[in-house]
């Protein structure tokens, strides 16, 4: 199965499906962080390259609402996030899941199929993550952890790389993900 992963340059979501023998691409403005197939630039222009699953993570900036304070200084930044959303959600490609922590997206497009935790998954970790699915079922708790659980992610020290440490998909999720998408082909 030919995937798409849009908006991702940790190449983790990527490496799962590779690892389970799908042709696998990441597609992000950033450069990948881990050698594998990569295409540094704007997702856009590929979304009709024949994908058959495209796994979207697209940023979440103007659109999460841990940033709801700042939402009226930035109106026309949450409308372009949002129009590219749609973009994502509207590709010519028939299965696809788009990723994006508790925001917008719910009230302004659709809510979401899906809410899951790492803590499904195999980390003692709590990250809300929303899933809005085409063409896909709801993804099946592999390894359910019980509590206590960290709170890392939201309480992430402030600085410069804050974001990318935040946006990171934990691996457990990206593993079932692909065992699960993966076999619906």
């Amino acid at each position: 199965m030919r995937v798409l992963v849009a908006c991702e340059f940790s190449g983790t979501v990527r490496d799962a499906f590779l690892a389970r023998g799908h042709d696998a691409v990441s597609c992000d403005l950033l450069p990948s962080e881990r050698p594998g197939p990569h295409i540094q630039g704007d997702v856009t222009p590929h979304l009709s390259d024949g994908f058959d699953l495209m796994v979207a993570h697209p940023p979440c900036t103007h659109l999460a609402v841990s940033g709801a304070r700042w939402f009226r200084e930035k109106v026309k930044e949450q409308e372009e996030a949002l129009r590219f959303v749609r973009t994502l959600l509207d590709a010519p490609i028939p299965r696809i899941a788009l990723e994006n922590p508790v925001s917008v997206i719910s009230t302004r497009i659709r809510k979401p199929d899906q809410v899951v935790q790492p803590w499904m998954f195999g980390h003692r970790e709590t990250k809300a993550t929303c899933l809005w699915l085409k063409g896909l079922p709801k993804l099946v708790p592999t390894n359910v952890i019980p509590p206590p659980y960290n709170h890392s992610v939201w309480y992430a020290s402030p600085g410069p790389d804050r974001w990318r440490e935040r946006s990171r998909t934990f691996q457990g999720l990206a593993d079932a993900m692909a065992a699960q998408w993966g076999a619906v082909f």
